[in-house]
């Protein structure tokens, strides 16, 4: 479904992503982790065309979407969830969720639709916001929701226009601890469709034991592991530049999981 080839973005001297190559299939779960400044949101970047890649590829479904910009990744059916919302401020919590309805279904030719078109688009939209708890919100604007909300929405906006391929970059950071559960339920019940590619960076290891098929770890930008969870975490050099473990030397080599 997706793929990345010796994907590489510099800045200046500092290659903050050095030639990742990895690919991605319907029906699983990818959890990228690593330390701080190891480079996986501007993987993500690269992947979801916010960041111009100095070398390599992207590929959706073979096709080569290295040279599209963010929008049309979008349409073609790259979903991407930020680690500070994307959200319409001053519009209702309904009509942020309309909109990206609307625009699955056509974009602007809805805009000059009959009423019982934008009735569809409306009942459509408020079973979304149920599947994220905010149907009670519908009519507030987004801008005055809580952060952990604002979360959910921005999730929901996601699921409106129903990707084929899922990207969430830490959604559940700054929610409390009653808020988390909704968003694990949601990707979860997305996992057990089997029909979508999801990526998640997540730093909290709870959560990506108990989601992830597959674990990339990144470490200076380079690709240090790849492989199903506990093999990956029991390596010792992922021990050490993720969780801060003393290795031997004879530990040092970087090898990829099976």
């Amino acid at each position: 479904m997706l793929q990345t080839h010796d994907l590489t973005v510099r800045f200046g001297g500092h290659v903050a992503v050095d030639r990742v190559s990895a690919a991605f299939h319907a029906g699983t779960l990818t959890a990228i982790v690593g330390p701080n400044g190891a480079g996986k949101t501007t993987y993500f970047n690269l992947i979801s065309g916010q960041l111009k890649a100095t070398s390599g590829s992207v590929h959706l479904e073979g096709e080569d979407v290295t040279a599209l910009p963010a929008p049309l990744r979008t349409r073609r059916g790259l979903g991407r969830a930020f680690q500070l919302t994307q959200l319409f401020p001053r519009l209702s919590v309904l009509e942020n969720v309309r909109l990206a309805v609307q625009s699955r279904h056509g974009g602007a030719m809805k805009l000059l639709s009959v009423w019982l078109d934008q009735r569809e688009l409306i009942d459509e939209a408020m079973q979304v916001l149920q599947a994220v708890r905010l149907a009670d919100k519908a009519e507030l604007p987004a801008a005055g929701l809580p952060h952990g909300d604002q979360r959910k929405l921005e999730v929901a906006l996601m699921m409106a226009l129903d990707p084929k391929v899922y990207m969430f970059d830490e959604p559940t950071a700054g929610m409390s601890v009653d808020e988390v559960p909704v968003i694990l339920d949601l990707i979860r019940a997305l996992k057990e469709r089997r029909d979508k590619t999801i990526l998640l960076v997540e730093h909290k290891m709870d959560v990506v034991r108990e989601l992830a098929d597959r674990i990339l770890v990144l470490h200076q930008g380079q690709l240090l592991a790849d492989g199903p969870p506990a093999e990956v975490m029991s390596l010792p050099v992922v021990q050490s530049a993720y969780l801060g473990l003393e290795v031997s030397a004879a530990d040092a080599p970087i090898e990829e999981a099976a």
